[in-house]
């Protein structure tokens, strides 16, 4: 295959991949979006587009990616809508024609930040067996001890300690390939 071969069956590649990204992701990236832009429709689908815009000068990277890529995804749109609220600091106030909410009203950044964390979370707890799932969610979500979360999942306790010892180190992994590091 030639050269321009190579680069169109790429560049068809990547168009089929933001066309995937964009059925899959963006009505609730736009959901997300909107949320943080206070309801400014307008400001919220151009976030998205360059959201999406990135994604497509990244594709090589996102065709690699394992797992779901909406967490990367809403953490650039979330950029976005950070450095947006900046620059138009540094400028004078816009006036809005529909009077969306003042920026005040947005979430705390931790709260987008936990947020965005609890998916991960939720996502990495998905590629766990199930029973190294029940054993966390029984210790760490419940706050149950070992013996309880023993009795409750009728195995051993040393069991349970197993089960939780190797899910943690799993779970390490999974967050790891999810670009999350200690």
């Amino acid at each position: 295959m030639g050269e321009d071969a190579a680069v169109a069956d790429r560049t068809s590649q990547d168009d089929a991949l933001i066309r995937a990204l964009y059925d899959e992701h963006a009505g609730p990236l736009y959901g997300f979006v909107l949320r943080l832009v206070g309801g400014d429709r307008h400001r919220a689908e151009d976030v998205v587009q360059e959201t999406l815009l990135r994604a497509w000068r990244n594709a090589e990277q996102l065709r690699h990616a394992t797992g779901s890529v909406r967490p990367w995804l809403v953490t650039v749109a979330r950029r976005i809508v950070i450095d947006g609220h900046r620059s138009r600091r540094a400028r004078p106030q816009e006036v809005s024609v529909e009077g969306g909410a003042p920026l005040e009203a947005l979430p705390a950044a931790d709260e987008i930040d936990r947020a965005l964390r609890m998916m991960l979370i939720s996502e990495a707890l998905g590629d766990l067996t199930e029973a190294h799932r029940e054993a966390l969610i029984e210790t760490y979500f419940k706050g149950r001890t070992v013996g309880e979360a023993a009795s409750v999942l009728q195995v051993p306790p040393g069991t349970v300690r197993s089960r939780v010892f190797y899910a943690l180190r799993s779970l390490k992994l999974s967050l790891e390939e999810r670009g999350v590091t200690a």
